[in-house]
């Protein structure tokens, strides 16, 4: 069993290196897992609030995810690189392009398959699965598409909680946000983090500065009992901020 990475610590930021995370190869598909999830089993790397999954996937052309089932989770799916096929047994079937984000509802259950549209090139694509708020929701689907001029220079959110209200973001059922940002060298974020929340920072592609601590391609942050973030971009960077709650409630 691969034990808890190793993790980098500077008050209650524990940082996360790209070479940390569980990583798993297959003829089809090169993944890297940053918790516990199918055949890597640890109990001491479950979860992080609310935030049960992280996986930071490429998939090759023409390949992909048969149809297979969820239930009472939020799925969020984020494509960086290439072009995503999505069906489900809802009527769904939609082509996520880069930069868009696609929220589902997994809720009583669905069953979904997602493949790599493109018979050429990669995809390269982060999901996420964050525990729905209640059990027993019905099951729903929705994406939209971010420009890159939107997120320049900002954290940008682009998935909020169902009763707040913030522009064009997709909404899902837990007290968590997604935000992503496309920073340019020099470019400079000062986040607020306010009390009883919790925040995971993960940088796709690029290198930045974290509160003065150098995090590159696929590094994480876990960031903890801290109140401000400072993010400075050491080059051309694309980066996601989750902010999660410290504590949550699963209804039924």
């Amino acid at each position: 069993m691969l034990k808890y990475p190793a993790c980098h610590y500077k008050d209650m930021i524990k940082i996360i290196r790209s070479n940390e995370h569980y990583h798993n190869e297959e003829d089809w598909l090169s993944t890297n897992w940053h918790f516990s999830f199918d055949h890597y089993q640890d109990p001491q790397n479950m979860n992080f609030g609310p935030l049960r999954v992280f996986n930071d996937d490429i998939i090759k052309p023409g390949t992909g995810f048969g149809f297979h089932p969820h239930r009472d989770m939020e799925i969020i799916t984020y494509v960086i690189d290439g072009e995503l096929e999505h069906k489900d047994n809802q009527g769904n079937h939609g082509v996520i392009q880069p930069g868009e984000v696609q929220r589902m509802t997994a809720g009583t259950g669905i069953l979904h398959s997602e493949y790599n549209h493109s018979k050429e090139k990669p995809l390269r694509l982060l999901q996420m699965w964050i525990f729905a708020n209640r059990r027993g929701l019905p099951p729903s689907w929705e994406q939209k598409k971010f420009s890159k001029e939107e997120r320049k220079n900002r954290l940008l959110p682009v998935v909020v909680p169902e009763n707040q209200s913030d522009g064009p973001a997709l909404h899902i059922h837990q007290d968590a946000a997604i935000y992503v940002s496309s920073m340019e060298p020099g470019g400079k974020i000062d986040h607020d983090i306010l009390p009883g929340r919790k925040t995971y920072l993960f940088v796709i592609d690029g290198s930045i500065k974290l509160n003065g601590d150098s995090l590159k391609t696929r590094d994480v942050a876990r960031i903890e009992n801290e109140r401000k973030l400072s993010i400075l971009a050491d080059q051309p960077t694309e980066l996601m901020l989750l902010d999660l709650p410290e504590k949550y409630a699963i209804n039924n």
